[in-house]
């Protein structure tokens, strides 16, 4: 046993002792070789169902790196470029300003978060998202259409580029990309990053039903089983983030960009290493380094609250690392998925990190990303 296995498996068997989680799949590569790769606890707990090495978990946000990944393809080919208003291919999705206006909203915008969109779940409830309401892409079964023409009428929440806000902007971009390639979100998606990598289990619906985990959020005693209508609490003050399962064996809700895919940690892991590496086969080395460095100038993410967090395209970036309590190299990439999952590509150490856990929020925003960073770092 390697000391990063050794390392690993104490942070994980940590985690299921204290029932933090209920299961897991941890990957690690490190210099482009796989370093760890292991399934942890249960998928199922109430059919005492052992985790596997092939688990397909619900991605939620891990989709946006994916979709990300090919929309930055699509612009190398010239399909559209970063300063691209939306409304060259929707030309009906023109939300209005707080005062009034109606901006141009560009795929740079979209890619970083800045175009002035939100999430039902970083709204009160009494907001436009959560009274509208606009999905968030992890419930409900709106379609394409229907879910853009309520961000519309909801309406932008700061002109873009104005601030830095997570958002529905990766389902909009998605649509985009559907719109540029003439097929779905699915067939752009497969055409430039999970067919040349050949992700045969990262889609946006399951048709593997027995592979694919049961999730869990944290409570006292043990983390308690999600199903449909899911209420999520998430930010203090905010609405909950609605989470649904049948949503992956729904072929009529729209397929976002942002919150939709499903996958396993084995084709997430070298997906993410392969921009890490360089690119091939999916991407230049000039467009991953675009991927992975600070593309928000001085606004920083809501999300840490040291100030020590900017954005790329498909990730966070990580400025001052002892400021914000990581493990990993400044100019590191990372983000998350509300399921219960995380990822780190640490260029300077050439690490890349997959959490897949199957218990929010614990795996995604709990004590474990950061203990699994650790292990695999040797801090």
């Amino acid at each position: 046993m390697t000391n990063i296995t050794q390392r690993i498996d104490d942070a994980l068997n940590s985690a299921l002792d204290e029932k933090r989680i209920v299961g897991a799949v941890i990957a690690v590569m490190k210099d482009g070789e796989l370093a760890h790769f292991k399934p942890y606890g249960l998928a199922n707990r109430e059919q005492g169902k052992p985790m596997t090495e092939d688990a397909i978990f619900r991605l939620a946000s891990i989709s946006k790196p994916i979709v990300t990944a090919a929309a930055m393809r699509m612009i190398e080919l010239g399909k559209f470029g970063l300063d691209t208003s939306v409304t060259d291919f929707l030309s009906d999705f023109k939300p209005k300003a707080p005062d009034g206006s109606t901006p141009t909203i560009t795929m740079r915008h979209l890619l970083t978060h800045t175009a002035g969109l939100s999430y039902d779940f970083l709204q009160p409830p009494e907001g436009p998202y959560n009274t509208i309401p606009v999905s968030a892409g992890i419930d409900g079964d709106f379609t394409m259409e229907d879910n853009l023409a309520r961000m519309v009428e909801a309406g932008l929440t700061f002109p873009p580029g104005a601030a830095w806000l997570y958002s529905v902007a990766i389902d909009v971009l998605g649509a985009v990309m559907a719109k540029a390639e003439g097929t779905d979100v699915e067939g752009a998606v497969q055409k430039y990053v999970t067919g040349p990598m050949q992700m045969t289990d990262t889609s946006f619906y399951v048709t593997d039903e027995k592979r694919l985990v049961q999730p869990y959020s944290n409570a006292a005693p043990e983390p308690i089983p999600i199903g449909d209508n899911f209420k999520q609490p998430f930010v203090p003050g905010c609405a909950p983030i609605n989470l649904g399962t049948s949503r992956a064996f729904n072929r009529n809700a729209f397929q976002g960009g942002g919150g939709c895919m499903n996958g396993k940690a084995l084709d997430i892991v070298r997906m993410l290493d392969a921009i890490r590496a360089g690119g091939a086969p999916i991407l230049s080395k000039e467009t991953t380094q675009q991927m992975m460095s600070n593309q928000v100038g001085p606004l920083r993410i809501l999300f840490d609250p040291t100030g020590n967090t900017a954005f790329g395209f498909g990730g966070s970036i990580l400025l001052n690392p002892a400021a914000s309590g990581s493990a990993l190299s400044a100019g590191s990439w990372q983000w998350g998925g509300v399921w219960g999952h995380s990822w780190f590509v640490d260029p300077t150490r050439k690490l890349t990190i997959v959490n897949l856990t199957n218990t929010t929020l614990e795996g995604m925003a709990g004590q474990l990303p950061g203990d699994v960073q650790r292990a695999a770092v040797g801090a």
